[in-house]
């Protein structure tokens, strides 16, 4: 039997974003299902994000997706980080438009009818230091601390040690620059990164020396 599309807003309610599993209510209705969905979506009804993930496209949508809950979907087991959450923590001053997550799978950059997404690998080592965050109306996503978020960029940036580099990210050192951060970069035994933190410290400290010391 195939499914209306008054049946596909009842299921869906205020989810921002959907999957096909959602909507498998009965063996018989998985033949037409698809096809159905690729019906919708050349009418401009629903927004596929990916295989399988979707999004009801405006006016028939009740929730507006947050750019971080539908990174997570769109790779699974992913957390945001990098720039992204620097910014959604206000330790940079700069407005990100391009959400980056850290977690498995190649990396990639995924450009979508909500937006533009890159994720990058991080071996399971790494893959820590993130925690579940408000994104509001009811909303939640995977989003690194302030710390790991830059630790993840140093990280994957070559030279990310850099001062210049550094330097340029304008960061809100007093906020970001604490014990946590040398902890953080201590945990990973990365020389690279416990050089990073320690400048970020140094800036908090006194911007003065914070060359000299490193």
């Amino acid at each position: 039997m195939s499914m209306t599309f008054a049946e596909l807003l009842w299921i869906v309610g205020d989810e921002p974003v959907f999957e096909t599993g959602l909507l498998m209510a009965g063996a018989d209705r998985e033949p037409s299902l698809y096809g159905q969905l690729g019906r919708w979506r050349r009418a401009g009804r629903i927004l596929q994000l990916r295989r399988g993930a979707y999004a009801l496209a405006p006016p028939y949508r009740k929730t507006i997706p947050h750019p971080f809950l539908v990174a997570n979907r769109l790779v699974p087991g992913s957390y945001v980080s990098g720039l992204s959450a620097l910014a959604f923590a206000g330790m940079i001053p700069e407005f990100v438009a391009e959400v980056t997550s850290c977690g498995p799978g190649r990396p990639h950059i995924r450009s979508t009818p909500l937006g533009r997404y890159s994720f990058r690998y991080l071996k399971p080592a790494m893959r820590w230091g993130y925690r579940l965050a408000e994104m509001g109306g009811e909303q939640t996503a995977f989003v690194a601390t302030p710390a790991k978020a830059f630790l993840d960029l140093v990280h994957l940036q070559p030279r990310g040690d850099d001062p210049a580099w550094i330097d340029g990210l304008r960061l809100d050192a007093h906020a970001l620059g604490d014990a946590i951060l040398e902890e953080a970069a201590a945990a990973t035994g990365s020389r690279k990164l416990m050089r990073a933190a320690r400048y970020v410290r140094s800036l908090a400290d006194d911007p003065a020396l914070a060359w000299e010391e490193l």
